[in-house]
């Protein structure tokens, strides 16, 4: 059984959409299992269960029979969410009859539920003409299809279709889970690579002169770097400095003698320019996403998007003009800086690629130009696809693939919404966040690109509540030397002086590992990371610092913030690291004001550890992000367990009202800077805990700058304790759309 079932599931996997799937599980199965009927049902958005496959019943009855959850053996399957086992299935009182499917004869009946992630998606059922109870190992192996099954319904097919029910909603179809990779919705038309650019469809050649060949290789190779420089050069006005190194990085992988060899090396030994390339760029490939940094994983995007430009140059002696539709989306396995670059101006609206993350260099310039972008959507065959509609949500990282017309309406509904609040949110700009009842609220912002710092000048904040210093070294091949750390904080703090910048010292590891500076560790959310690492290594930490303080010299707005602070020892060594930085720029000539020292609190100890912590710093802030992550034990880019992370989780809330208010009898001043500041309804919480100081992205400041305009802080504190005495985070949730609605900002509920 156990070949059986690595063949069915392999097939499935390798179905080029939904109904494909379908058809392959309902025709191995009943051969498998030796029946005479297997079909089945799907959850439709209307929450109905239709008949999508079926080997055994009649064929004309497939998206015509539907159940509701409360309808038939089916229904009953649904709501107990397990196996139903009966040697005659027309004798059990749930059973419903439906004549024209033509199992008048059937009676054994086995069902089993397709659950992925607690969601109800389906049932897959098998029958017999004669009475039958079916074995345990034959109820174990159809519910071993089941499992694998729900995962294929959940992320579908590409372009796939559940007959809708009529009338009533239709609801989106073809829905695709990635993950977010730049915020923001879009509608848009599939744009995909050239088909020239398809290294698995090279094949071996032996080449007529391999010499010729190799020429050929090397010229391509010039080439591709040429388009690359062009490339930067063209999008210079579209891209800080910061993100046009990403385009640097590319041209330095080119440049690197051992990737060059390795082809020519290849060519050498009888296979034409294209095999060779192709071997070589999938053998390097392979090397970084077998590594367990995710950002070391990112990096065989890089190659491979390298691969397919310089298998462009050598395919076609010039590179076809693409038209472009005025809405395009990019969507490819991975997509290149290079395929953005192409995209005249104005016409590119969102990225969607299969493989990547967050930390992808494609996020970062998606984010970077504004557009939204959806990482991760796993193997698909998307071939067929261009010029096909899509939406793209960058807010929650999905996307749906041939949408229906309600789908497309809704979201249409949200972009327009989107834009009109765009305009009220204007006329923000230049107004205090005060609430109803005449209390200040100072808003941050949250930056990691020099972009970043020229959209602040336009929302009117009071602060930099939190400058990701990782940025740079991210985008780079070798930590940056002191002198270039101090050109670009230099820049951060006089583009915003004489407002405050909160600077965060290098925080990496778990989900930020550098390229260059990567361990591998079984569990690294748990490891080496934050100040542990700068702690460890004063040879990054000490010239980090003294490029921070060099840079505040006439300025004096910085302040200076740990990471990842759990332990008191861990501050303590800190601030004698700033003093250590500060003295040896005294002794070089350089007099630097001394910064305020802040800490995060992230790690469940500091909460507790407050009161001390406050001997040693200026001010906190709060990282509601990986401060839930451990309070609930919730990796939250772990897809198995994300759905269980959530900061509105009640225990969340204790933890959170329980820092603010310990560090306001201390005197010191706290904010958040994690993804709750820039949500609406976690903004009305945070406000009645007494939170005064908020710190988010720049597209969603002055939405809370509207939020807090429009609520008072007593009715804040009414809801938080409310929210407190919840039992569950969609509870919470809840009840802050309905505060939300209730105070006329119902544009502000999450989409």
């Amino acid at each position: 059984m156990l070949e059986k079932l690595q063949e069915i599931m392999w097939r499935v996997t390798a179905a080029g959409d939904l109904n494909e799937a379908l058809e392959i599980v309902v025709r191995r199965v009943k051969a498998a299992m030796n029946t005479d009927v297997c079909s089945v049902y799907v959850r439709d958005p209307a929450s109905h269960y239709v008949l999508m496959a079926t080997e055994g019943l009649n064929p004309s009855v497939v998206g015509k029979i539907r159940m509701a959850a409360h309808e038939g053996i089916v229904g009953l399957v649904t709501r107990r969410q397990a196996p139903v086992n009966l040697a005659n299935a027309a004798e059990h009182p749930s059973y419903r009859h439906f004549p024209e499917s033509g199992e008048q004869q059937l009676s054994g009946f086995l069902a089993v539920p397709l659950v992925h992630f607690r969601q109800s998606m389906g049932v897959l059922v098998v029958q017999q003409k004669s009475q039958r109870v079916f074995a345990k190992d034959e109820v174990a192996f159809l519910s071993t299809i089941g499992a694998q099954l729900a995962a294929t319904l959940s992320y579908a097919a590409l372009g796939s279709h559940i007959p809708p029910s009529a009338p009533g909603p239709t609801g989106p179809v073809g829905l695709i889970q990635g993950l977010p990779g730049a915020p923001g919705v879009t509608i848009g038309t599939i744009v995909l690579p050239s088909p020239l650019a398809e290294l698995d469809a090279v094949a071996n050649r032996i080449p007529d002169d391999v010499a010729q060949e190799e020429a050929s290789f090397r010229c391509a190779v010039r080439k591709t770097q040429e388009e690359l420089r062009a490339s930067a050069e063209r999008m210079q006005g579209r891209l800080s400095d910061e993100t046009r190194a990403i385009f640097d990085v590319y041209i330095l992988i080119l440049g690197q003698d051992d990737l060059v060899e390795e082809v020519v090396a290849r060519i050498r030994l009888g296979n034409w320019a294209p095999g060779a390339l192709r071997d070589t760029i999938s053998e390097h490939a392979r090397v970084f996403e077998q590594a367990d940094d995710v950002y070391l994983r990112a990096r065989a995007e890089d190659i491979r998007a390298i691969g397919r430009r310089i298998l462009l140059q050598l395919l076609s002696n010039v590179t076809a003009i693409k038209q472009y539709p005025s809405n395009a989306i990019l969507l490819g396995d991975e997509v290149s800086l290079a395929r953005v670059a192409d995209v005249p101006s104005g016409q590119l609206k969102g990225i969607v690629c299969l493989r990547g993350s967050v930390v992808s260099h494609t996020s970062i310039l998606a984010r970077g130009l504004g557009i939204p972008a959806v990482m991760g959507l796993g193997a698909r065959n998307v071939s067929s696809l261009d010029g096909h509609p899509i939406i793209v949500d960058g807010y929650r990282g999905r996307v749906f693939i041939d949408p229906l017309p309600a789908a497309i309406q809704e979201y249409r509904r949200l972009v327009q919404h989107e834009g009109q609040l765009s305009v009220k949110l204007t006329g923000l700009r230049d107004l205090e966040a005060t609430t109803t009842d005449e209390v200040h609220v100072g808003l941050g912002l949250n930056v990691g690109l020099l972009t970043d710092m020229d959209v602040a000048a336009n929302l009117g904040v009071d602060e930099v509540g939190l400058y990701r210093s990782e940025f740079p070294f991210m985008t780079r091949e070798t930590f940056p030397m002191e002198e270039e750390q101090y050109e670009i904080y230099r820049k951060v703090l006089q583009s915003f002086a004489p407002k405050p910048v909160t600077m965060r010292t290098l925080d990496i590891g778990g989900d930020k590992p550098l390229p260059y500076f990567s361990t591998t560790e079984e569990n690294p959310y748990l490891g080496w990371r934050g100040i542990r690492v700068t702690l460890d290594r004063p040879d990054i930490f000490q010239p980090q610092l003294r490029a921070m303080l060099r840079a505040n010299v006439g300025l004096n707005n910085l302040r200076i913030m740990f990471p990842m602070i759990g332990r008191i020892g861990e501050i303590k060594a800190a601030r004698q690291a700033v003093d250590r930085a500060r003295r040896e720029l005294g002794e070089a000539g350089f007099e630097c004001p001394a910064p305020l020292i802040g800490a995060m609190l992230e790690v469940p100890s500091a909460l507790f550890s407050i009161p001390t912590l406050s001997r040693y710093v200026d001010f906190f802030s709060i990282g509601s992000n990986d401060l839930t992550q451990y309070l609930l034990a919730v990796d939250r880019n772990n897809p198995s367990v994300a759905p269980l992370f959530n900061h509105l989780d009640p225990a969340v809330l204790r933890a959170l009202h329980r820092a603010i208010r310990d560090a306001r009898r201390c005197g010191k001043p706290a904010s958040v800077c994690g993804e709750m500041a820039a949500d609406p309804g976690s903004a009305i919480l945070l406000l009645g805990m007494g939170l005064r100081t908020f710190s988010m992205n720049a597209s969603a400041l002055l939405r809370i700058k509207w939020l807090i305009r429009s609520f008072s802080s007593q009715r804040a504190r009414q809801v938080l304790y409310r929210a407190m005495l919840m039992e569950d985070a969609e509870t919470v949730r809840n009840l802050l759309n309905e505060e939300l609605r209730w105070a006329g900002l119902g544009e502000l509920v999450p989409p």
